[in-house]
């Protein structure tokens, strides 16, 4: 084996101890840790394929080329973003992932990990929402999926924990909560509709999570996440958006009070469970 594979073969391990309090526990076993624990639940064990190839999950890669997004001065003020605060301080991303949404004084409004990224890459970087940095959410050309992936290893396995000590955050749960089981669109579906089911209740070939059993929730909120299907890294608000799509709700803008309600339900409802970052999925 040359020394390039070698260097390569070695990267998802690299990267899955890099700035992580689970730095024994790469995000595969932290999946087989709660499938033994539910005893093979039937949502956690359907795509034995995928649980096969975490080890070589594509979205290392991103995080990579996210690590390097992150640390490099950019934009009009050529800064980096290493004095972006996610709410533990500047530069600190140990353990900030699983504590958003959360309320940040500095803008007086609840905050979800990418309209925070969004926000930093304005005040610290200078980009503006028509720069293709921030223009582009989606895709192998997002930086912002790349820079999310690379934020979001850093809290792999430790438990999902989003403050509710401010009242606007308590505000954006509870409104999260509200837009989960309200049915509305032509379809008159709400979230429910799919996450209140028996376990083992499919939608075709899916086994659909239910948002009262802690272990299926921590896996169905663990964004970012590689989408096999669609080979590409997805995030929360990419799967906000597709969920009310599949719905027939009309689009919603990125950054949205919608998007950060329902992640901040999401999150709530998934407290205590170790979240697997990042994640790979159907």
């Amino acid at each position: 084996m040359t020394k390039l594979k070698q260097a390569l073969s070695a990267l998802p391990l690299a990267l899955a101890l890099v700035g992580n309090a689970s730095a024994s526990k790469a995000p595969e076993d932290i999946l087989d840790e709660l499938i033994a624990k539910t005893k093979n639940d039937p949502y956690l064990t359907q795509s034995p394929q995928n649980r096969m190839m975490m080890p070589d999950n594509p979205a290392y890669e991103w995080a990579a080329e996210g690590e390097k997004l992150f640390k490099q001065p950019r934009g009009p003020k050529n800064a980096s973003l290493e004095k972006c605060d996610f709410g533990k301080g500047p530069g600190v991303l140990k353990g900030a992932y699983v504590e958003l949404p959360r309320y940040f004084a500095d803008t007086g409004r609840v905050m979800d990990f990418e309209s925070r990224l969004v926000h930093c890459m304005k005040t610290l970087q200078g980009f503006t929402d028509n720069d293709p940095q921030i223009k582009v959410r989606h895709g192998e050309k997002s930086d912002i999926m790349k820079i999310t992936t690379y934020v979001a290893m850093q809290s792999n396995g430790m438990p999902w924990n989003p403050p509710m000590n401010h009242p606007l955050e308590k505000a954006m749960r509870d409104a999260g909560r509200e837009l989960f089981f309200r049915r509305a669109g032509p379809m008159d579906f709400n979230c429910a509709t799919c996450h209140l089911n028996p376990p083992g209740t499919r939608i075709r070939a899916s086994v659909l999570p239910n948002v009262k059993i802690g272990e299926e929730w921590t896996k169905a909120v663990s964004w970012p996440a590689w989408r096999v299907g669609h080979e590409a890294v997805r995030s929360s608000q990419h799967r906000v958006l597709e969920c009310l799509w599949q719905m027939r709700y009309p689009n919603i803008m990125p950054d949205s009070d919608v998007h950060i309600a329902i992640i901040s339900f999401w999150t709530d409802a998934a407290r205590g469970q170790p979240a697997i970052l990042p994640d790979m999925k159907r």
